[in-house]
């Protein structure tokens, strides 16, 4: 992950949805003619509720945590110093920052920045054997960077190219082969992380300094990308911290369980599997993430009765004998 992956904007977590267990309803046996045989007489009750998923009771096992907390005392100490100085700096900074850029100037620092990335994620598409999104990536980056006055718009996910940018990076790579979370950590200025996340944002970030060289080893690029980069998520990412941490009893374990959540939607994607949450770190997530273990019951859909048929007029009525 990189360094404006991980910035205290991305400490978001949905709250956690209460979900009761499903009443199944026990649908009556329909009347059985008299000469059917004794056997089809006593159909079990419950064969129609069977019949019905919606009436159906999943019963799952205790998940392994995503990830241990084994510093819980020290991660809790360095979140609640984090939150104390985004409410007295960083959130109004960030605010300001919204209220007053323009929003296309916005966008355009927004695309830079990220497009930027594309080499490291055209890196990582490369080392999971992912050739064709390698090659999305590698083509999003070249019209972006010419088409796109350097990525500040991003042409590429427009007609007729329409390639979207995806998110990807080392982290993304260790654990599409299987390398597991490791202790979860709160650092400040970081945020939430891992060790596999904490080394492999190491790797992305010494990509293009040591590939390109200046201006990527020189802390005048760096300092104002950062800071940019941080105010541009924190702003974009407030209206989710307040779902997170207003009247939310724990919201240490809310942010930390939602990050693992998602790092887990992330690399689920990369091996193919559909999962909801599953946008770039640096873009807001795409629908809440259950936790895990819980299970959220489909809509139940009502069905509307059949209007009744209108009674005939008192034109069509029969005449009354005398």
């Amino acid at each position: 992950m990189s360094l404006l992956e991980t910035m205290p904007a991305l400490l978001l977590a949905m709250t956690p949805v209460q979900t009761g267990a499903v009443q199944p309803q026990v649908a009556t046996p329909a009347p059985v003619a008299a000469e059917a045989p004794a056997a089809e007489q006593k159909a079990p009750a419950t064969q129609a509720a069977n019949d019905n998923p919606e009436n159906d009771i999943i019963v799952t096992a205790a998940k392994r945590p995503l990830a241990p907390d084994p510093i819980k005392a020290v991660n809790l100490a360095s979140f609640n110093v984090t939150q104390t100085f985004d409410k007295a700096f960083i959130g109004p900074i960030s605010l300001a920052y919204k209220n007053n850029v323009p929003s296309p100037i916005r966008s355009g620092i927004h695309n830079f920045l990220y497009n930027l990335r594309e080499p490291i994620v055209f890196l990582n598409f490369v080392l999971q054997l992912k050739f064709g999104k390698a090659a999305e990536t590698a083509a999003r980056f070249a019209i972006n960077s010419t088409v796109g006055v350097g990525g500040v718009m991003d042409i590429a996910k427009r007609k007729p190219f329409k390639l979207p940018r995806r998110g990807n990076g080392f982290a993304d790579t260790l654990g599409f082969y299987g390398i597991p979370n490791g202790p979860f950590m709160f650092l400040p200025i970081v945020g939430p992380t891992t060790v596999r996340d904490l080394f492999g944002g190491f790797v992305d970030r010494l990509i293009l300094p040591i590939g390109v060289g200046k201006p990527f080893t020189s802390t005048t690029y760096t300092a104002p990308a950062g800071a940019l980069g941080a105010l541009d998520h924190r702003a974009e990412f407030d209206e989710e911290l307040h779902i997170l941490h207003d009247n939310v009893p724990n919201p240490y374990e809310s942010s930390r369980d939602f990050y693992l959540r998602r790092r887990q939607a992330e690399i689920d994607y990369l091996k193919g599997k559909r999962t909801e949450g599953a946008a770039p770190m640096s873009e807001n997530p795409l629908g809440y993430i259950p936790p895990s273990g819980v299970i959220v019951p489909p809509p139940v859909v009502p069905t509307v009765p059949a209007p009744a048929p209108a009674a005939p007029a008192a034109a069509d009525q029969p005449a009354a004998k005398p």
